[in-house]
Formats: C-alpha cells, sequence, structure tokens
C-alpha cells in the first residue's frame, strides 16, 4: 500500500523548508554587508586622512619625495610588491617603531639605517581606522602638472590690448601733438615777421614801444636784484640745512637682500615670534641676525612655498611674489647652507649670505636691545613699525635723537609688580607729586646715557 503526503505533512515540508531558504538568504545578505563595509572601512577615507598626515606626518613626510623621512606616495602598495609586508606591519610600525627595531625586524632596521638612524617617532594613539585613512590619502594619484593654457593666455593678452589704448600712447599722442603746435607757431610768427620787414613795417609791442630785453630790465633794476639776491641765500641755506640735517636718517631704506625673507609670510601668515630668530634680543645689546641653521629648523621640511589656499593676492601678482618665487628663494637657502634635498643631509659646501643692514646707529650713540625688550617691555613694532605686514623690510623710525627723546619722555614705565620701580615712583611722587613714572624722569634724558 503506498503512503501518501496528506496537506497537512505538506505544509509543514514546505514551511520548513521555506524558512530555510529564508535563513539562508538572509545570513548570505549580512555577509556580503559586512564584507562590503569591512573593504570601505580598509579603503579608508582619504579626505579625514589628509587631516591626520598633516597633522601627524608632514614634519617628516612628503607624498612625492624624499624628506626626514622616505616619500610615502603609495607606500602600502610598495612595500607589498617590494617587501613582501603587509598592512599589519604597517599598523605596528606605526604606532611602535622603536619597538620593532629592538626587536630585530630586517625592513625597520634598514630604514633605521638609511635614514641617519633616527627612529620614528610612535604615534600609540592613532587607530587602525586612522592609518587607513592615512593610507588612503598616501595611495591617491599624484595631481597632475598645471599647465598654462597658451592659447587662453594670447587671447586675454590680446583682449586687453584690443579692449582699449594704453596710457602711454595716448600721453605720447598729445606729446607730439603739443610739438606740432609749437613748431607751427614759431615758424609763423618768423614768416610773418619776415613779410612786415619786407614791407617796411616796424614790430613794435602790443603798447606800442619797442621791447627791451628781459635780462637788461632786471639787471637795471637794482631793488630787484637785492631782493632776488637775499631770496636767492635764504633758498640756499634752508635747502642745504634741510639737506645736511636728513644725513646719517635713512627712514624708508629698503635694500634688496641676497635671499627674499618676507616678514609678511613668517611673523604674519606664520604668527613667528620676532624673538625666535632675533633671539638674542633679550639677553644682549644687539638683536643680531639669524643663523641659517635657524632657518633649517623649519625649512628641512618647507621645501617649497604652497601659499594660501585663496591663492596670491593681486599686489603680490603684481610685484612677481608667487609661490614660484618664494620656492626659489627657499632653494637659495640649500645652497648657503649646503643641503641636499635628495639624500637630506649636508654637504659641507657652505656659501657665505652678504646680508645688506638696514638699521644702523652711529657708533657714539649707545642702545641695548634687552634693555628695552626684557626690562621696558617694548614691542618690537613700537620701533621697527609692522614688521608682520612688511613684505619687504625696511626702516620704519628716523632713529634720530629727538625721536628717541619724545619716547623717553612719553613712555611710562611698567612699575607693576615691580619694588624697584615702585619705590622710585613713590619717592617721586612725595617731593615733585609725579603721577606716572616716565623713562625721562629715571634719567632717560642725561647725556651719558646714550654717549659714553
Amino acid at each position: 500500500m503506498k503512503k501518501v503526503f496528506s496537506r497537512v505533512q505538506f505544509s509543514k515540508v514546505f514551511g520548513l523548508s521555506f524558512l530555510l531558504l529564508l535563513t539562508f538568504l538572509s545570513t548570505s545578505v549580512i555577509a556580503q554587508e559586512e564584507t562590503s563595509e569591512d573593504v570601505v572601512a580598509s579603503a579608508g577615507d582619504a579626505t579625514a586622512g589628509k587631516q591626520l598626515f598633516n597633522q601627524n606626518c608632514a614634519a617628516c613626510h612628503a607624498l612625492d619625495r624624499k624628506m626626514t623621512g622616505p616619500a610615502l606616495r603609495n607606500v602600502k602598495t610598495r612595500l607589498a610588491e617590494d617587501e613582501g609586508l603587509d598592512k599589519e606591519w604597517l599598523y605596528t610600525w606605526i604606532k611602535n617603531s622603536p619597538g620593532m627595531i629592538k626587536s630585530g625586524d630586517a625592513y625597520a632596521n634598514k630604514i633605521y639605517s638609511e635614514y641617519n638612524q633616527a627612529a620614528m617617532t610612535a604615534f600609540p594613539t592613532l587607530s587602525n581606522a586612522d592609518i587607513d585613512n592615512i593610507l588612503a590619502y598616501t595611495a591617491a594619484p599624484a595631481p597632475a602638472p598645471v599647465v598654462p593654457d597658451a592659447a587662453a593666455g594670447s587671447a586675454t593678452s590680446g583682449g586687453e590690448s584690443s579692449g582699449g589704448i594704453s596710457n602711454e600712447i595716448i600721453l605720447g599722442a598729445l606729446a607730439l601733438v603739443f610739438a606740432l603746435l609749437v613748431v607751427m607757431l614759431f615758424l609763423v610768427n618768423n614768416t610773418l615777421r619776415r613779410i612786415a620787414e619786407a614791407n617796411g613795417v616796424e614790430v613794435v609791442k602790443a603798447d606800442g614801444e619797442k621791447g627791451t630785453p628781459i635780462w637788461k630790465a632786471f639787471v637795471q633794476n637794482q631793488f630787484l636784484v637785492f631782493c632776488s639776491v637775499i631770496v636767492l641765500l635764504l633758498g640756499s641755506a634752508y635747502f642745504a640745512y634741510s639737506w645736511m640735517s636728513q644725513i646719517g636718517i635713512d627712514q624708508g631704506y629698503a635694500p634688496v637682500q641676497p635671499i627674499h625673507y618676507s616678514h609678511k609670510v613668517h611673523a604674519g601668515d606664520n604668527k613667528i615670534e620676532c624673538k625666535y630668530c632675533h633671539s638674542s634680543a633679550r639677553v644682549s645689546k644687539h638683536s643680531g641676525i639669524p643663523s641659517l641653521n635657524v632657518c633649517m629648523n623649519c625649512h628641512k621640511s618647507i621645501y617649497e612655498y604652497q601659499g594660501n589656499p585663496e591663492g596670491p593676492s593681486a599686489e603680490d601678482l603684481a610685484n612677481g611674489y608667487t609661490n614660484e618665487f618664494y620656492t626659489k628663494e627657499i632653494k637659495k637657502l640649500y645652497k648657503a647652507v649646503g643641503w641636499d634635498e635628495e639624500n637630506q643631509k649636508y654637504t659641507g659646501e657652505t656659501q657665505p649670505v652678504e646680508w645688506v643692514r638696514i638699521h644702523n646707529l652711529p657708533d657714539f650713540a649707545y642702545f641695548n636691545h634687552s634693555q628695552h625688550v626684557e626690562v621696558g617691555k617694548i614691542e618690537c613694532q613700537t620701533c621697527h613699525g609692522p614688521v608682520e605686514e612688511m613684505e619687504v623690510m625696511y626702516q620704519y623710525s628716523p632713529l634720530t635723537m629727538g625721536w628717541c627723546i619724545n619716547c623717553h619722555r612719553e613712555t611710562e614705565v611698567q612699575i607693576a609688580d615691580n619694588g624697584y620701580y615702585t619705590k622710585i615712583h613713590e619717592e617721586l611722587s612725595k617731593k615733585y607729586g609725579v603721577e606716572k613714572l616716565t623713562a625721562a624722569q629715571m634719567g632717560g634724558l642725561e647725556c651719558g646715557k646714550c654717549h659714553y
């Protein structure tokens, strides 16, 4: 007798099969989603990686050139293909490079020996996801070099020339027309005189009298000659005094330096303190010329000028201050200190930089930077002007004796938290009723203070 499935049994079998099918499909979908999420997570976010790279790596690494450390463009792919190292090796190296060197890892010690036996800074705070983001940024293709469009440039220049006539051409044409008019009037005048003389007509002035030469009339008038001599002597004396009083005053002097240094970029855009470079101003009479080693503290890593994100201003472009210009000046610095960019080391072949001095007091005048900067708490801009806005450094103040005396008379001494000055202020207040203590009241007007 044959067994036949009942409807209830068939329903149970079909329901169980359908349930198993749904379970399999859902498991497959979940697995695919997890796999895709793992791929996305491992790929990393290049945008976030750029920020992490600039914060942690850019001081020693660049993408396409060797610096303190190797170039990092496609570092993950290169290590996998050339050295057989996976991403886990990179995780361990970035988080604990000194530990890998001590463990005897072959490639870690190779890098350590190649780069002057200086271990890379460990970054244990970076997570694997952070490192994936950095690797995603380094894996981005190198940007194509920007080539100026010659056609666009020519079209622009042509538009500018066809858009209107330059002022120089207009002024030249007007000058030519004026000169032609003068020549024509002179020729007409001579022609009319000859015609009149040929017909026996005597040429007279407008008032009907014969003309007298001006120089003869001037010589015959003794009072006019006397007044003219007095005015000439007084004017000559005034101009001679004005000229001689400007000897040694170089206000506005802005010489061209052998290496262009922009205070606007360094002190203005990058907020570098004046006394970082001119460190001797704190403790010495002189502010000092910074050594090139101070420049190399930053420019070992800053090998090209990136400029502001919004690009150079119209004024900078007009003066030729482009990113390429600043980068070329950095190369002059490298040449002067003997820095080999390719191998990241000093060659020992140095060249002196003949800086041109701007601020120069006479030898008989004594000035102490530390006394003013540290004791007097005077800002550098008080004497040197807004250096953070100066593309080319120039002498802002006249630096004359009268200018210094006015400053001593007007500048109030900071007596807060200074028992020495507080005591002097109290004594002066009792004796003379002084409300504020100035450098002049401290003896700042005595000749021996500056002329010793």
